[in-house]
């Protein structure tokens, strides 16, 4: 994956809270890091206050040296920043996402409200609550931001075995923003269901928000961005997909699998949705769920 040099980035789409503490993190209960664990295993659209974790209201207390992070709104300027910095590929992944979702919308005869990505280490304040890196990812619709704490990917690799690489990240990045778009069009609703297992509207939420992020990686190249995504990148989020299927995670944290009890769905399912929008580039292939089959 590379970014294209020249291309302008706009890193006032990322607020970076990177390196601010608050008082007192969400209190997880007593499960250690066994429930820390189980509560990764509920990432990816699902905000802490839904997800049932007792929360702690935290004091805010002074930043903890934010600087030592760097100033994305200096040192991310271009596709060559995003080409050599961490912080900045982020940043180049959300203006493209929201760059072909803009133009999606107006293409729909719609107005696409921009979401900003909050980048945060340990835990922040969201509408949604105050959220430790534990949660993983999640969008809030009550604010309608994106959260991420970059430590995820690490966890993602050395927990769950996934094999990380940049795409990897931005597979994450456009599965949130599916999540917005959801919000957007009224979808999202579905996913206050309590529902489980592999059929239900809570897992065809997911799968949905899945198949967006595939939309978007079919049409990357053409908002100007990237150069170009490659057959070993697509791989790249497919494995990301895999390694947070409920199947996976519930093996590798408690040694069987209750498919009664999914919330997001299995590996097979979230590949096959991703690679549905992949290979369609057609947002009526999300419309419709067929991904447990």
């Amino acid at each position: 994956m590379a970014f294209d040099d020249r291309s302008r980035l706009d890193p006032s789409q990322v607020e970076d809270r990177r390196g601010q503490r608050v008082g007192t993190q969400i209190a997880v209960g007593g499960g250690g890091l066994g429930l820390i664990i189980l509560v990764v295993a509920l990432l990816f659209g699902v905000n802490p206050s839904s997800l049932g974790i007792p929360q702690t209201v935290p004091t805010p207390i002074s930043s903890d040296n934010p600087g030592s992070f760097g100033n994305l709104e200096e040192e991310c300027q271009t596709g060559a920043d995003a080409n050599a910095r961490e912080d900045c590929r982020v940043v180049g992944f959300v203006n493209s996402i929201q760059a072909f979702w803009d133009e999606e919308f107006a293409r729909q005869g719609a107005s696409y409200t921009p979401a900003t990505l909050v980048l945060f280490t340990d835990a922040t304040e969201a509408a949604c609550g105050y959220a430790s890196a534990a949660v993983g990812p999640f969008y809030c619709p009550q604010d309608q931001q994106v959260y991420l704490d970059l430590s995820f990917f690490e966890e993602l690799r050395t927990r769950f075995g996934a094999q990380g690489g940049s795409f990897a990240v931005a597979y994450v990045l456009a599965h949130e923003y599916g999540h917005h778009i959801q919000n957007l069009v009224g979808t999202l609703d579905a996913a206050g269901a309590r529902d489980t297992g592999p059929t239900s509207d809570a897992v065809m939420i997911e799968l949905q928000a899945d198949c967006l992020a595939g939309i978007w990686i079919h049409h990357a190249t053409e908002t100007g961005y990237l150069t170009a995504v490659t057959e070993e990148e697509i791989i790249q989020s497919l494995d990301a997909a895999a390694a947070v299927g409920d199947d996976r995670i519930q093996r590798q944290t408690q040694g069987y699998v209750s498919p009664e009890t999914w919330t997001h769905g299995s590996s097979e399912q979230r590949q096959m949705a991703l690679m549905d929008g992949v290979q369609s580039g057609d947002l009526e292939t999300c419309s419709t769920p067929g991904w447990d089959s």
